[in-house]
């Protein structure tokens, strides 16, 4: 909020010492009647506020507490790159772990305590670290706390967060139900990708991640063995994710974008992403291109035409719902391998 003295018109006036009244005012408390060293000093200033900042500190006192929007997935298909443009955009506060997990593992693995310290590290400031030092005991109970996890968003202040967790596309619909009815203006997007390439960026990851063992890529059985695999499979049917989230989630507030559109065109994803959630796509994410994409140079695995066509005939279905649930570019899945179809 700017603070200017006026001999003009008048919006209120305050009977204290100017300095510390104006630094009151800057920084959103209420202006205060300060002693002197020698007597009380008593000076009149005027102050005058442009409607348009009252209309935004209106706006901003008005915001609600806990995320105003969560991002369900889907895993592989961009949710690193918009956690990189929001939390560098002037809009958004963004905690400092992209993946919370609080709705579907608890962060009950062997990896809290690395993740943790890796994020106390890259804390930026003072926000960042209390909502580290909220989040340990929350997640130190099983059962879901809806109230206590509202509060971990305590520090946006006035700017914009929320939750990017690509896990929680796989949420049991009683949980869904829980979230939206304590949650209900929270706004819900879903970043989809074609079930083939989305399924071949996991099996790489994991290959990467020496998770599973390297395989032969055109070897057709070793390849089903793997996209079988509970942990990929049902991460890969997108149709079924959002027809179970749109269920309870009203349709102004749910969106699905495209990694293809990453791919084609960042700067219109990004700016209507951005737009849905609230913010000013105009502002820039500090040095970040649209384009940033910090995987870009991640070794992956070669995706050979024959293997491709192996996948599609594997997903045929989901392709095929793809194109009827989510419409846009996934109805140029099936065309895209039209000749499997035919």
């Amino acid at each position: 909020m700017s603070v200017k003295r006026a001999r003009g018109e008048q919006r209120w006036k305050t009977t204290v010492p100017f300095e510390l009244a104006i630094k009151d005012l800057e920084d959103g408390r209420p202006a205060k009647l300060y002693p002197g060293s020698l007597r009380q000093i008593a000076i009149c200033c005027y102050i005058q506020i442009s409607d348009d900042e009252l209309m935004q500190g209106a706006g901003q006192s008005n915001r609600k507490p806990g995320p105003d929007f969560c991002c369900i997935g889907a895993q592989k298909a961009g949710t690193g790159w918009l956690y990189e443009q929001l939390r560098s955009h002037p809009d958004f506060w963004m905690p400092p772990l992209k993946e919370l997990h609080y709705f579907d593992r608890l962060w009950r693995s062997e990896r809290k305590a690395d993740r943790s310290q890796v994020a106390g590290k890259d804390a930026r400031d003072e926000r960042d670290i209390r909502f580290l030092d909220a989040m340990e005991p929350l997640y130190a109970h099983s059962e879901i706390d809806l109230d206590g996890y509202s509060q971990l968003f305590a520090p946006k202040g006035t700017l914009l967060s929320g939750d990017i967790t690509p896990g929680y596309s796989l949420l049991p619909e009683e949980i869904i139900d829980r979230i939206v009815q304590r949650l209900p203006d929270l706004r819900v997007i879903f970043l989809a990708r074609d079930p083939v390439e989305r399924a071949w960026s996991h099996l790489s990851m994991w290959v990467r991640h020496k998770r599973i063992a390297h395989f032969d890529v055109m070897d057709a059985d070793a390849v089903t063995r793997n996209l079988l695999r509970p942990e990929v499979i049902v991460r890969s049917h997108p149709s079924k994710i959002v027809a179970r989230w749109r269920r309870y989630v009203r349709s102004e507030r749910f969106q699905v974008y495209f990694f293809d559109d990453l791919k084609t065109n960042p700067v219109r994803l990004r700016t209507a992403i951005i737009d849905f959630l609230g913010g000013d796509p105009e502002k820039t994410s500090g040095q970040l291109a649209p384009d940033y994409n910090s995987k870009a140079r991640l070794e992956k695995l070669p995706l050979t035409d024959e293997t491709r066509s192996h996948l599609a005939r594997f997903f045929e279905q989901e392709l095929k719902a793809c194109a009827a649930e989510l419409g846009a570019p996934a109805k140029e899945g099936p065309a895209r391998y039209e000749f499997l179809f035919c």
